[in-house]
C-alpha cells in the first residue's frame, strides 16, 4: 500500500511545483483544486491524523475559489472539524464606508 505522502508527492496537480511541500497554502489549495479522487484520499487520510492541516484546509475552502469546497468542509466537519453552516459572506470584508 501507498502511503498518502507519496501519492500526494507523485500527484499531476503538482506539475509545477518541484516537490510536495504540505506546510505550504499554495501547495495544499493546488491539491485541492486539481487533484483527483485518489489525492484526495491521500489529504483526507493525513487530515484524520492532523488537527492543524483540518484547520488549514477549512480554511482555505472559506477564502479560496476551490472547486468542491463544499465536499472538503463536509469530509472535515466529518473528521470533528467544527464547521460554521451559514457562514456571513460579509467576513472578512474591509468596511470602507461604502
Amino acid at each position: 500500500m501507498t502511503s498518502p505522502r507519496a501519492v500526494l508527492a507523485a500527484s499531476p496537480a503538482l506539475w509545477n511545483r518541484s516537490g510536495l511541500d504540505l506546510r505550504s497554502d499554495e501547495v495544499l489549495a493546488q491539491l485541492l483544486d486539481r487533484g483527483r479522487v485518489r489525492d484526495w484520499r491521500a489529504l483526507y487520510a493525513l487530515a484524520a491524523e492532523s488537527p492543524e492541516l483540518r484547520r488549514r484546509i477549512t480554511r482555505l475552502c472559506q477564502t479560496v475559489p476551490i472547486g468542491f469546497a463544499h465536499l472538503f468542509l463536509a469530509a472535515m466537519a466529518g473528521l470533528g472539524e467544527p464547521i460554521e453552516r451559514w457562514p456571513d459572506a460579509r467576513r472578512g470584508v474591509a468596511d470602507d464606508g461604502v
